[in-house]
């Protein structure tokens, strides 16, 4: 059934992006080197409030992309495992690719990780998602991809323990969340936008237009009906966004030097560990 929000110009949801840690090398290295090295890390994205449809900056360092190329052929390499290296038969993963695609990851990349999956044996890995309350009393939904669930369990508790956070059990803040598509370009006609998705017999949340920018909420599950019927009705819309993910029903501010700064570092150990591959969160950041 279609459920349109009654305000279009509500507040929409923003995509906090982009902390950097610059983590000293360790004391071996210190040994060897005169001088400390630092590694830039790239930001990871992170659910904010208003949600804004600007591009990713992406790293800006061969390390930190490395960390990007590695964490994306992860995950084609799992889905592509799990689902079937064929695109055209495993819409996940042609989901993955086009989105890999767009954050400029490398196509030997992503043809590495398919031809590793079509092999037999290789990594085990399996999803795993951890809940809790971070700095400032925010909630917090992290999702990982791990062949040792005790290391990555030690690391994300590590995470919680030095901002003075408290990691939950599962369904401790998730419940807090929508699990909803997303779908965001320029453009000026939303009610067209709407209309032509109601006529394709879709499921959709919302739609808001904000400042040329119009954003389209749905359940996960239509995801891919809405992406194919974008293709085949609306071609002229250059999707910027098109995504799953954990959209918060309630926000908080984060206040304080304290609580900000341990956000931060929360977000940049986060970012840190090999396993995480998407972070969530309710937490809003007044400039």
């Amino acid at each position: 059934m279609l459920n349109i929000s009654s305000t279009l110009f509500a507040d929409s949801y923003q995509l906090l992006t982009n902390y950097c840690a610059f983590p000293l090398v360790n004391s071996l290295v210190r040994l060897v080197e005169s001088s400390p090295l630092f590694l830039c890390k790239m930001r990871r994205r992170t659910m904010g409030r208003a949600y804004q449809n600007r591009k990713l900056s992406m790293a800006k360092t061969a390390g930190a992309k490395t960390k990007v190329y590695s964490k994306y052929g992860k995950a084609i390499y799992v889905c592509a495992k799990n689902g079937g290296v064929d695109p055209d038969g495993n819409l996940a993963l042609r989901g993955l690719i086009d989105k890999a695609k767009k954050d400029q990851v490398p196509t030997h990349v992503i043809d590495n990780a398919i031809k590793k999956a079509s092999g037999a044996g290789g990594e085990d890995f399996v999803e795993a998602r951890y809940e809790g309350f971070g700095p400032g009393n925010c909630m917090v939904i992290i999702d990982c991809l791990t062949d040792n669930g005790n290391r990555t369990i030690k690391d994300v508790r590590q995470c919680f323990t030095k901002t003075h956070s408290k990691v939950g059990s599962s369904g401790t803040v998730s419940h807090m969340f929508d699990h909803q598509a997303i779908f965001a370009f320029k453009g000026e006609d939303d009610e067209a936008v709407l209309e032509n998705l109601m006529m394709a017999d879709l499921d959709i949340s919302d739609v808001e237009l904000d400042d040329g920018i119009i954003t389209v909420y749905a359940p996960h599950t239509e995801f891919f009906k809405i992406k194919t019927e974008f293709a085949n009705s609306m071609p002229e819309f250059d999707l910027e966004v098109e995504e799953i993910t954990w959209v918060p029903q309630t926000y908080i501010d984060i206040e304080g030097e304290e609580d900000l700064a341990n956000f931060e570092k929360f977000i940049a150990m986060l970012d840190d560990c090999d396993d995480v591959q998407n972070v969530y969160h309710n937490a809003e950041i007044k400039d």
